[in-house]
C-alpha cells in the first residue's frame, strides 16, 4: 500500500505563510509527479501546484507569484511554501503523487486526505 500524509495546515492572517509538507511512504517503487490541489466549499478541486521528478513545476493561477514548490526524491517529501497568504486560499489542501508500486508495472495516481488552510482576520 502507498500512503501520502500532508501535515503544516492550520490558520494565518492574511498576508501571512504556511508551509504544507507530503510525506509519501509504503510499497514504493517510484514516483512520477507530485503535486498539490485545493477545494474550497462549493468549489470543484483546482491544481495548485505540481512537479516532476527532474523538477519542472507547473503552477495553478490563483497562486502564482506567491507559492513554491520543492520536493526531496531521496525521502519522498513534497513542499509547498505558500506566502501572502488571501482569505480566498482558505481551503482543503491534498497532496497527491503518480506512484508505481512494487510488484506493480503501472504508476497510478495517489492522494492523501487533505490539510485544511483557513486564512482569516
Amino acid at each position: 500500500q502507498v500512503q501520502l500524509v500532508e501535515s503544516g495546515g492550520g490558520s494565518v492572517q492574511p498576508g501571512g505563510s504556511l508551509r504544507l509538507s507530503c510525506a509519501a511512504s509504503g510499497n514504493i517503487f517510484g514516483i512520477s509527479y507530485m503535486g498539490w490541489y485545493r477545494q474550497a466549499p462549493g468549489t470543484g478541486r483546482e491544481l495548485v501546484a505540481r512537479i516532476t521528478t527532474g523538477g519542472d513545476t507547473i503552477y495553478g493561477d490563483s497562486m502564482k507569484g506567491r507559492i513554491t514548490i520543492s520536493r526531496d526524491n531521496a525521502k519522498n517529501v513534497l513542499l509547498l511554501q505558500m506566502n501572502n497568504l488571501r482569505p480566498e486560499d482558505t481551503a482543503v489542501y491534498y497532496c497527491t503523487a503518480e506512484v508505481r508500486a512494487y510488484m506493480t508495472s503501472a504508476y497510478r495516481p495517489y492522494w492523501g486526505q487533505g490539510t485544511q488552510v483557513t486564512v482569516s482576520s
